[in-house]
This record gives structure tokens, sequence and C-alpha cells, in this order.
């Protein structure tokens, strides 16, 4: 099995889940579940150690956004919320597993 496909896909699957179920009304613990396991295969397969600073601060930015309040943002701020939400959850158990592979790294002096 190619492992870099896996990753990639898993990262495109969780963003589009993330995006679109902002649209629609669904069971958000199913949902949330998916998005935190696809985090997990994202963070294990995708980022490698040359680009784990890179992924770091680009995670860092998007937990920022997804904790903005969009929601007094006219027409639309609750869907904004809801996408970047997913967006975090999405996002951050790849980037605890980035950090802990950086952690790594350090303290073996790699």
């Amino acid at each position: 099995m190619d492992y870099d496909k896996l990753g990639t896909w898993a990262f495109i699957l969780g963003s589009a889940i993330a995006v679109l179920s902002a649209f629609i009304s669904a069971d958000a613990a199913l949902l949330k579940t998916i998005l935190v396991l696809l985090g997990i295969i994202v963070g294990l397969l995708n980022v490698s150690d040359k680009d784990i600073t890179h992924f770091l601060v680009a995670a860092i930015a998007m937990l920022a956004v997804g904790n903005a309040n969009f929601d007094s943002v006219p027409v639309f701020g609750s869907v904004l919320q809801k996408m970047f939400g997913n967006m975090v959850i999405f996002v951050a158990p790849a980037a605890a597993i980035a950090a802990v592979k950086a952690v790594y790294s350090i303290a073996s002096g790699n």
C-alpha cells in the first residue's frame, strides 16, 4: 500500500468533510470522530521531518482562526463558524502528532 497516497487522500477527504459538513445537518459525534481519525492519519503519514515547522505554524494559524467568533458575521457567519470549527477538529490531532515528532527529533539529536 502506498502510504503517501493514503495520507494525501486522508487530507483531501478530511478537508472536504470539514468544509461541506458546515452546510448540512449531520451526526456531530460521528463527524467529529471521522475528522479526528483522518487528522491522526494525516499527522502520521503526511508530516515529514523537514515539513514539521511549516506544518506546525500553519496548524497554529488554523487553530487561531478556528477560535475566532464568526457568529457575528451576517448571513453566513454560522457556516464559517462550523467550517473552521470542523477544520480545528481535523487539524488538531495532526498538529499534536507533528509536535510529538518534533520534540522527539530535538530530544534525540536528529
